[in-house]
This record gives C-alpha cells, sequence and structure tokens, in this order.
C-alpha cells in the first residue's frame, strides 16, 4: 500500500498540513487537528472534481496516511497526552528544552529530533505487547 505523507508545520499564526508526495494536497487550521481536518477534506475534494487518470498516481489506488510532524507541532498536539516531565524522563531531554522547543523559542537539532522520535517508538512498540 502506497504512504500519502502529510507534513504538519507551525507558522506564525496557524498550522500548514500539505503532502510532501502528492502536488495539490494542502490544508490549514488554527490547530493541527483542524489542519488535519482541512487536508482531509482537501483530499476528499481532489479525488471527487478529478477523473481518476487525472489524479496524482498516489491517490488513484488504496494508500495510507502518514502524519509527520516538526517538533514544535507534534508537542502542541499531544500536550494534554506527554506532560514535559513525562517527556523528558522518556528522551532524557529536559522539560525546560522541551518546553522551548514546544513555543518555538528553539528548534532542535536533528540529533534531538531523531532522540525524541526515538523514544516515542520504543514507548509504542512497548505498548504493542501490552494486553489487558
Amino acid at each position: 500500500m502506497k504512504e500519502l505523507k502529510i507534513l504538519i508545520e507551525k507558522s506564525s499564526d496557524y498550522y500548514d498540513a500539505y503532502a510532501e508526495n502528492c502536488p495539490g494536497v494542502y490544508g490549514a487550521g488554527e490547530s493541527v487537528a483542524e489542519a488535519k481536518k482541512n487536508v482531509l477534506e482537501g483530499i476528499r475534494l481532489l479525488v471527487e472534481t478529478h477523473k481518476k487518470e487525472e489524479l496524482p498516481e498516489i491517490l488513484q489506488g488504496e494508500y495510507e496516511i502518514i502524519y509527520n510532524f516538526d517538533t514544535q507541532s507534534f508537542l502542541n498536539y499531544y500536550d494534554k497526552i506527554f506532560s514535559k516531565s513525562a517527556l523528558e524522563r522518556l528522551t532524557g531531554i529536559n522539560q525546560k528544552q522541551l518546553h522551548h522547543y514546544a513555543s518555538g523559542i528553539a528548534k532542535p537539532r536533528k540529533e534531538q529530533r531523531k532522540k525524541i522520535e526515538t523514544a516515542l517508538h520504543r514507548l509504542g512498540e512497548e505498548l504493542l505487547a501490552v494486553g489487558l
């Protein structure tokens, strides 16, 4: 199955969402949730208003949507789920630095972004193995 990669980024006054690998797929909103909803609506309209053969190849068959976030957008979107102290325990990055990333005061280096991503994936794998 093909992956439609949607990037969500924080700009100065709203969140942008756009497909990294499919032209014509865009969205925006005052929150990440609004941007995601808007980009899905954009995809729906694109598919409904074009003949199948006119669509970008990825939209002609089955595809899975993968969301990629910039660090600021991710930290703000999931702030009710992951507290800064929980993220500090998971990643080893101190809370003050995480706050700077979430507020846009600082942007993490590639190594720091990878550290956050790896910690979250490790947590996800652990949670997938849990049974209740």
